[in-house]
């Protein structure tokens, strides 16, 4: 079962839904956390385990946290001012080693089951140069669906408590709901327990407004995952998958299908996600903000996929950025390379230290490394460059913030975005610099006119159907990025134009939705991550 599926918008959450709004107000979080671990048994069966595993420890940790800093509390208003300061940092290492253990617990998890097989297959082909005829199986376990995105969740509220942002919860029953809130268990968005847990277990009850508002949204995200995303997903895979047999053109086609197609199919289902939370009245953090209109590669990533962003800044670049090691560093950068450049180096660690985590996050593969370290690459390059590109653009009278300029960088930007997907997507590193390779020797637009295009398993409908659905969608992100928003504007129509328009949606999705004959079920794309 997925967000997608039928059996979950027209059967389990309405019945999610009606079992929530039935049941007493102080036991509606039970039937919850009932409805969340039937939906994590339908995608992971028996794996379930896991996700309990990790909520018991995750809750242990916090309650061990809470009590070791109340009795360190004691300690220190027992001990001599002069001895205080020692003694509180001897208490500090002792909570930095049980917060490093309850990391290091969920990581292992998180790599046992995610990256053992890459791990293997590296170690395999090094003991092969080295002439070591030793080989190591290679594990075919399947990693439980989400665990990428509940282990960020654990470390988070582990953190903050460790950091004093956040006392740890003694009711088990509320750390349950957080880790395993069944619209975010597959995709995200990856929540903080301090803007979520609390709300779950209120028990609110559903109301009419929440009901509408939030079916508004799951159609929304169903027209752009059937419609655009599930319709370029023939394509995309075709070309992917046959790259050595098409040129450039039709590579740099397939790539730009696959950024388009991502951006529907992720942003999609996170419609469909925030939908259904909006149903049971928990207001889910926003993961995408029209990441397209975005000037900068550092832009872009505050645009897309949102909250791993803030989380690998908060629990990430930040500590690192902190480090005793980064100061240092920033320190001598600044005596050798001047309060512009001074600070780069240490910005240059923070960095890498998010990015080769973003890569490694999204996969066990080489390209997904790749696609980390090319947007460090491209993010550091541009903190080198700005001072330079600010200093003469005054020099030459050169507007930034004019429509032409903005139109060059959004371009620009969108292009490199483009190329980075392409390796994002390759079946391997060395199909992406291949791909990449043809798209810049072999490139020719001639091929797109003989109806090359028509062969990969679209034809003029489809290409005519995903065009017009993409239209819409850009005119729609238009408006949001000019702060009006569709929704607010229909609720504010008559009621029979407010309920023509929702069935005008409904029969969109269902007349130009990509499945049945001819089309084959797409699984969601970030739900492998």
């Amino acid at each position: 079962m997925a967000y997608h599926q039928i059996n979950y918008f027209l059967f389990f959450l309405p019945l999610a839904a009606l079992c929530y709004q039935l049941t007493p107000g102080r036991h509606r979080w039970k039937t919850l956390l009932v409805f969340n671990y039937i939906f994590f048994l339908f995608i992971s069966k028996k794996l379930l385990v896991c996700l309990l595993v990790s909520t018991a420890f995750t809750h242990y940790v916090g309650l061990w946290l809470r009590y070791m800093k109340a009795e360190h509390k004691e300690l220190l208003a027992q001990t001599a001012k002069e001895e205080r300061r020692e003694m509180k940092k001897q208490l500090k290492k002792k909570e930095r080693g049980i917060l490093l253990f309850g990391i290091l617990v969920h990581l292992g998890m998180l790599l046992f089951f995610k990256y053992t097989g890459f791990l293997a297959l590296n170690a395999n082909f090094l003991l092969g140069v080295l002439g070591v005829s030793v080989k190591i199986t290679i594990p075919a376990w399947a990693a439980p669906v989400g665990i990428s995105f509940y282990t960020l969740q654990a470390v988070s509220y582990i953190a903050d408590i460790y950091l004093g942002r956040l006392e740890a919860d003694v009711n088990l029953g509320r750390v349950a709901l957080y880790m395993s809130f069944f619209p975010t268990l597959m995709e995200g968005p990856i929540c903080r327990y301090a803007d979520t847990a609390r709300r779950l277990y209120e028990g609110a009850p559903i109301s009419w407004e929440n009901l509408t508002r939030g079916s508004q949204r799951i159609i929304w995200g169903l027209f752009k995952k059937l419609v655009i995303a599930d319709r370029l997903d023939i394509l995309v895979k075709t070309v992917f998958k046959g790259y050595e047999q098409y040129d450039g053109a039709v590579v740099a086609v397939a790539a730009l299908c696959y950024t388009v197609q991502l951006y529907a199919e992720f942003s999609g289902c996170m419609d469909i996600v925030i939908g259904s939370g909006e149903v049971f009245g928990i207001k889910l953090p926003e993961n995408f903000r029209q990441p397209f209109f975005s000037r900068t590669a550092s832009e872009f990533w505050t645009r897309w996929h949102i909250t791993l962003g803030a989380w690998f800044r908060d629990y990430i670049f930040y500590p690192v950025s902190m480090s005793g090691f980064a100061k240092n560093l920033n320190r001598e950068g600044r005596k050798r390379l001047g309060p512009v450049y001074g600070g780069i180096p240490a910005a240059a660690c923070a960095l890498f230290a998010v990015w080769l985590c973003n890569g490694i996050w999204h996969g066990s593969g080489w390209h997904y490394i790749f696609f980390g370290m090319y947007y460090f690459v491209l993010i550091l390059a541009g903190n080198i460059v700005e001072p330079v590109a600010k200093s003469l653009s005054e020099r030459w009278g050169i507007n930034r913030d004019c429509m032409a300029y903005g139109l060059w960088q959004g371009i620009r930007t969108f292009l490199l975005v483009i190329l980075g997907e392409l390796f994002f997507r390759a079946l391997s590193l060395r199909a992406g610099f291949v791909m990449a390779g043809k798209i810049f020797t072999e490139f020719s637009a001639a091929s797109l006119t003989g109806g090359v295009l028509f062969d990969l398993g679209l034809d003029g409908r489809d290409f005519a159907a995903a065009a017009c659905a993409l239209l819409l969608v850009f005119v729609v992100d238009y408006m949001h990025e000019r702060g009006i928003h569709i929704r607010d504007k229909v609720a504010g129509w008559r009621l029979p134009l407010r309920w023509c328009f929702y069935y005008g949606a409904i029969a969109l999705v269902i007349v130009f939705g990509a499945y049945g004959a001819g089309y084959d079920p797409v699984d969601l794309i970030y739900a492998g991550f």
